[in-house]
């Protein structure tokens, strides 16, 4: 069975792709930190105080958190992703998304033409619906589908 929620959009686009869901606080810095300085061809979640995602390819996956915590190197940090192709394809929050997260993937889309497609404000709900492995649709008016 399908299951529908609608969040606002933060950067527009439609994607269809397999979640990766972390239930606490996303910390950029340390979860792409070890792809970026080994210039690794995919991404994979170096943080390892976050058990649910550590060592799990995020390069191309569909980022599902309820917000993200640590360094003011956040926005930075994911626009070096996007550089490099190791992004998430999405990013889907159950919060508000926060402001060092907003401009990563602003800056994302206007200074590399490259999209990070992220919704937010998606609700606990969906944190609780969804689970890594998911088949995730997203749609450009914010409509989530998890199949």
């Amino acid at each position: 069975m399908k299951k529908e929620f609608k969040g606002r959009v933060i950067v527009g686009g439609y994607f269809k792709g397999e979640a990766l869901v972390s239930r606490k606080g996303f910390n950029t810095l340390a979860s792409f930190q070890k792809s970026i300085v080994t210039r690794a061809k995919k991404a994979k979640c170096s943080d390892q105080d976050n058990a649910e995602i550590f060592g799990k390819e995020m390069t191309g996956k569909v980022l599902c958190l309820p917000q993200t915590i640590g360094s003011t190197t956040a926005g930075l940090v994911l626009m070096t992703a996007a550089e490099m192709g190791l992004q998430p394809a999405a990013m889907l929050f159950s919060r508000p998304i926060d402001s060092l997260a907003a401009a990563g993937v602003i800056m994302t889309d206007v200074w590399l033409n490259k999209k990070i497609i992220t919704v937010d404000q998606l609700g606990d709900e969906f944190l609780e619906a969804v689970k890594t492995g998911d088949t995730v649709e997203i749609f450009e008016d914010g409509r989530v589908l998890i199949e």
